[in-house]
């Protein structure tokens, strides 16, 4: 029997980590792939953030920062890519030797938010002893993988992981707020996506809230 596999958010305060730093002197969200710790101690890191040469200067003068090379995306995605290795230890490393594998890593304002999966409940609370081993870990939520690969809706309401974290977002700056106080492009540069990704998540979170509280 196969065990279930859940998909497991945490989220991560004071642990010294670069990228949380650089995302809060700089004020955007760096979306990073899941790091590769490598024989020699480092760790090998590859992670996107809107355009910024504030954050590439900030990276670039951090003595735990090495071999930093960034790429310029286009004018239309306004985002640059970049490849470094990190002499700083990450929290992520000891939850991955605990089971979690981790598929996504968020930093925003200081703060680390990491998406990734357990198989079963046993593998489950390894990875919350070695949390609750670690200061600054919160377990956000943990919630089953749904069929092919689809994450379950998010509590009681019909909205994805990204579709409420869209609508979260929007709100707590001011998005719906009459006059409005920001832009749905400050909005998008905030979650570390595009305008239309950004618009596309909104209206599909709202559709399935509309749906459920007048259908």
């Amino acid at each position: 029997m196969i065990d279930e596999c859940l998909v497991v958010e945490f989220r991560v305060t004071g642990d010294d980590c670069p990228l949380a730093e650089a995302s809060a002197a700089a004020g955007l969200t760096i979306e990073c792939q899941p790091p590769q710790l490598r024989d020699d101690g480092n760790a090998l890191l590859r992670f996107g953030a809107p355009a910024s040469d504030e954050l590439a200067a900030l990276l670039d003068a951090d003595d735990r920062i090495r071999y930093l090379h960034r790429s310029s995306g286009s004018e239309r995605t306004a985002r640059d890519e970049y490849r470094c290795l990190s002499k700083q230890p990450c929290v992520v490393h000891e939850l991955t030797d605990a089971g979690f594998m981790a598929e996504s890593l968020t930093y925003r304002n200081g703060e680390e938010r990491y998406t990734g999966a357990v198989v079963g409940n046993d593998v489950l609370r390894g990875v919350l002893e070695a949390a609750g081993a670690t200061v600054g870990v919160t377990l956000e939520r943990v919630y089953p993988l749904g069929p092919e690969g689809e994450t379950s809706t998010t509590g009681r309401w019909d909205v994805t992981p990204a579709q409420e974290d869209a609508i979260r977002t929007a709100l707590s700056m001011g998005y719906f707020s009459v006059p409005r106080e920001t832009t749905a492009s400050e909005v998008a540069g905030a979650l570390g996506i595009s305008k239309s990704a950004f618009l596309e998540r909104l209206r599909r979170g709202q559709s399935g809230l509309m749906t459920q509280v007048f259908g």
